[in-house]
């Protein structure tokens, strides 16, 4: 539950918090509860939006992306969808392997592609995008990096930066 008025007015730092990016699907079968209330309220409340998707290993990719699809509905203005794809161990578990891995990224990535008409950005962090995501395919994709440390991330360029997750904000 977010308190939209306290996190209209509240900063990160110095800087005023301008945008959200809401998880809102996992799998096919997990969605947060308040997604549709929270990303109503972002834009109601002045804030750029987005939406993202956990993927995982267990179901097809497309099936994953057509259930995204369902949930959220961006509209002019919102981010581009993003696609979370980081956990190794959970795709290593799995028994997947490099060419699986990146064929299931890029099966959501196109079938959510096509849908919206914008390329979507990925979230991952550095080992797992040199590891399988450091091809020609995914050249063309922003990225959203998780490197947790005061030094940027290494590998590549990148989109957004998070470099911690234990920051806290008024409202949340």
């Amino acid at each position: 539950k977010i308190d939209w008025a306290r996190l209209r007015n509240a900063n990160m730092g110095n800087d005023p918090v301008t945008f959200v990016i809401i998880k809102a699907t996992e799998g096919v079968s997990l969605m947060d509860d308040y997604f549709n209330d929270n990303f109503y309220q972002a834009r109601k409340n002045g804030l750029i939006r987005g939406a993202y998707h956990f993927l995982t290993p267990d179901v097809p990719a497309k099936k994953q992306a057509q259930f995204f699809l369902r949930q959220a509905h961006l509209e002019e203005g919102d981010l581009p969808p993003v696609l979370d794809i980081e956990d190794e161990r959970k795709w290593l578990a799995s028994g997947k392997n490099k060419k699986q891995i990146q064929r299931m990224a890029l099966d959501w990535l196109d079938v959510v592609e096509k849908h919206y008409g914008v390329k979507p950005v990925i979230y991952t962090n550095d080992i797992f995008r040199q590891k399988y995501l450091d091809t020609p395919a995914f050249r063309d994709y922003d990225f959203w990096m998780a490197r947790y440390s005061k030094k940027g991330p290494e590998s590549g360029g990148w989109l957004l930066w998070q470099f911690t997750q234990t920051g806290r904000t008024r409202g949340i």
